[in-house]
């Protein structure tokens, strides 16, 4: 099949590439001419673990093609995927103009029967609102041309997400007529996946839905795991506890210094922005904002009180920049909330991430408080402190007798409990964690 997508980020990258692999033609657009330039030479503008192979052997293959070229992408295509960006807006709303961009250029240029797929993250209401930009396109042009709409969202862990899609659990197809759902199968049955059919105004909540419900365990058990510390009790063995019940399980249950990304916090202020918009008061999504925030402040709280509130004049290392491990994304990242917070209060830092360090240097530049470091030991020398921010397994494995060797003042702030306390304590080491310290 000839599939065309709108976007090469994250969500559209992953996604055409994947449905190259499945064997099908796939023409992938983009406004960006550098990001257009680097993947026709076979390079990947985005960090995600079998992404270069991929790319390489489906080019390789003539199953792959990037463009700038909108019309050449819209004539190429039987399924036209959007793929776009939705970033949140002031208001926390999902911004929809690149969306209803590619929307309207369909409507002008399309000139056969084809299959239009939101795979964007949208509010519900997008699908017609879209349905309606083409409808009223074509109608102005004086043709008339049958289309689908489906809404078709993306469940993809990043650094995981090739993985995500080739194993899927689950594939949500949202559509208003039995054409579309028999169409958009086609698509998808070389996976043998679980195919679940809805209403397109339904499978826009509930992308909105499955991320804000895992972003609620994740500040669940944070609220958890501040009680946890009033009342000398250990959240590890809480969460040891309640995950083994098959009705809770243990996924998302870890407590931390707050979660990241490009979508738990885009998509849980949208759904707040939609609940209100619709005349209902979204408590619980607020409460789990207000709760990720909190937690993003938690581990700068805990040096305040270590070094009596004396920070300024400090060095400490910062292990982890990426907002989780297997990525280089640091949007929303809790160490950009940590560093922006330690240089104000006159703190330096010298930090190391396994693949997110370009991404530091493009984000801050260079600056006298902050040094990138070649790997984690070299970010120990002659520090105060070591803050640890990103679970990466390098951290989890790292020899403790050459950690605690190389640390000048033994204090280490870990926002994700990587380390055993007890541990810890035997070595000599003042160890703050999440929830853990009695």
């Amino acid at each position: 099949m000839k599939i065309t997508v709108f976007g090469t980020g994250y969500v559209g990258l992953v996604t055409g590439v994947c449905l190259a692999e499945l064997g099908n033609e796939v023409c992938c657009v983009d406004i960006d001419e550098n990001k257009i330039a680097m993947l026709k030479a076979g390079k990947s503008p985005i960090f995600e673990r079998g992404m270069d192979e991929l790319l390489t052997k489906n080019i390789a293959a003539n199953r792959i093609f990037f463009t700038t070229d909108l019309h050449l992408g819209i004539k190429h295509g039987e399924y036209l995927f959007i793929a776009v960006g939705t970033p949140s807006a002031l208001d926390g709303s999902a911004n929809l103009d690149a969306v209803f961009t590619v929307a309207k250029i369909i409507a002008e240029n399309i000139e056969q029967s084809c299959v239009v797929v939101i795979k964007s993250t949208v509010p519900v209401g997008t699908g017609d609102n879209v349905r309606a930009i083409i409808t009223d396109g074509l109608k102005a042009r004086g043709v008339n041309i049958d289309f689908d709409l489906v809404s078709n969202p993306e469940f993809l862990k990043q650094g995981d997400a090739i993985e995500d899609f080739m194993h899927s659990d689950r594939v949500i197809i949202g559509a208003d007529s039995e054409r579309a759902f028999v169409k958009m199968r086609l698509i998808y049955a070389p996976l043998k996946v679980l195919i679940v059919n809805m209403d397109v105004r339904s499978s826009e909540l509930s992308k909105y839905a499955a991320n804000a419900f895992l972003a609620a365990r994740i500040s669940f058990m944070n609220e958890i795991a501040l009680l946890a510390e009033k009342l000398g009790a250990d959240v590890e063995n809480i969460r040891r506890g309640i995950s083994t019940d098959p009705r809770v399980g243990p996924y998302f249950l870890h407590a931390g210094c707050g979660y990241g990304g490009s979508c738990f916090p885009k998509d849980v202020k949208a759904l707040i922005k939609i609940a209100e918009d619709a005349g209902c008061q979204p408590d619980l999504f607020k409460a789990i904002e207000d709760i990720n925030a909190r937690q993003k402040r938690i581990l700068v709280e805990k040096m305040e009180k270590h070094f009596q509130g004396d920070l300024c004049g400090k060095t400490v290392a910062l292990w982890g920049l990426a907002f989780k491990p297997n990525t280089d994304d640091m949007r929303e990242a809790p160490s950009r909330e940590l560093l922006e917070s330690l240089w104000q209060k006159g703190v330096k830092v010298q930090a190391y991430d396994l693949v997110a360090m370009n991404e530091a240097r493009r984000i801050y530049g260079e600056r006298d408080d902050l040094k990138l470091c070649s790997d984690a030991m070299s970010a120990l020398e002659n520090v105060d402190a070591l803050v640890i921010v990103t679970e990466w397994d390098e951290f989890k494995k790292i020899d403790l007798t050459s950690l605690v060797a190389q640390l000048k003042s033994k204090v280490i702030f870990d926002g994700r409990n990587l380390y055993d306390p007890e541990k810890m304590k035997q070595m000599g080491v003042e160890y703050y964690c999440i929830g853990r310290n009695k």
